[in-house]
């Protein structure tokens, strides 16, 4: 697992080891209504449904594009999981038609939770572009604030967006598996999935042998926001994972200050796996707010059940109802 520093399209403002990855609803708006506005993106989508670009129609940030998960944020389906990062060309065409251009801001935002939000984050950083900031409680939390709602698609200038791959850390299953074993793998998925008890998604029940189960649902309050960071460091201290410069400045519920966001684990490497690699990369953005690198597994669990010789754990509790090379 290696990373890479992301900026390559040109970044003016604060680099991505020091800002802050969220924005209130408040400071967006100034921002919007500044001589140099952030670009926006729209990227709500919900397992199942229904359409994102229903509900982006409806009503959305005034300004912001719409960018779907499933066409422009991943490939195609297949032995690389349900979203497969997509070609390089498919998400440059994809963020040049949202506007993403060098040198400018850019903020992503979906219904409320973040999860959506944070996959584009994510992919924004691994394809070389780091001026980008998640919308905290999503557009939910924007109307709540009584700001302004647009249901008129924008018209979007073109941005230059040239993508460059390889930036932020990812991990395969070899390297998932050998890092459940060496540091921490964490399994971003809700509880009752990873003990195999349910598996409302994918055909094969349970998880990782060695993962620890630590549910990116827990990283937000019940309207979307995000916890504290000082409750976030808390959760993952608890897991055993520590910054290494744990103690730093804790800025509260609205600002999440990212003061240690380039700094290494004391000694744990860390990575990060759900389903298909999108709830996993909200939990990399909680991990990122606590000043915890971690590494995605993009393929995640949806690509680990491609190989039937790969080894199934069941149970609460890391190789719980695990036998080696066999399936429960």
């Amino acid at each position: 697992m290696s990373a890479r520093t992301a900026g390559t399209n040109g970044e003016t403002g604060l680099t991505a080891a020091v800002r802050n990855p969220l924005i209130s609803p408040a400071e967006l708006a100034e921002a919007v209504a500044g001589d140099d506005p952030p670009v926006l993106i729209d990227v709500r989508w919900r397992l199942g449904g229904p359409p994102g670009l229903e509900s982006y129609r409806a009503g959305h940030v005034p300004g912001a594009g719409y960018v779907d998960l499933d066409a422009e944020l991943a490939g195609p389906p297949g032995d690389g999981g349900r979203h497969p990062l997509p070609e390089v060309a498919q998400f440059e065409a994809a963020m040049r038609a949202a506007g993403v251009r060098s040198g400018r801001d850019v903020v992503v935002c979906d219904e409320a939770d973040s999860t959506t939000a944070a996959r584009a984050w994510w992919m924004l950083q691994y394809y070389g572009h780091s001026q980008v900031r998640v919308l905290d409680g999503g557009f939910r939390a924007w109307a709540a604030a009584g700001l302004p709602v647009s249901t008129i698609d924008p018209d979007i200038k073109p941005g230059d967006f040239i993508a460059h791959p390889g930036r932020m850390p990812v991990l395969d299953a070899a390297s998932a598996a050998s890092l459940a074993k060496s540091g921490i793998l964490l399994d971003a998925r809700a509880p009752a999935r990873y003990r195999g008890q349910t598996e409302p998604v994918d055909r094969v029940a349970g998880h990782i042998p060695g993962a620890i189960s630590a549910p990116t649902a827990e990283n937000v309050v019940a309207d979307g926001r995000f916890r504290p960071v000082a409750d976030i460091r808390a959760r993952f201290a608890n897991l055993g994972i520590k910054a290494a410069a744990d103690g730093a400045e804790d800025h509260g519920a609205e600002d999440h200050g990212a003061e240690d966001h380039g700094a290494a684990t004391s000694g744990t490497a860390v990575g990060v796996y759900c389903g298909s690699g999108v709830t996993a990369a909200h939990e990399v953005l909680a991990l990122t707010l606590a000043g915890i690198p971690a590494a995605l597994y993009v393929g995640s669990w949806s690509d680990w059940i491609t190989d039937p010789s790969r080894p199934v754990a069941t149970g609460p509790q890391p190789d719980s109802g695990y036998a080696a090379g066999q399936r429960k």
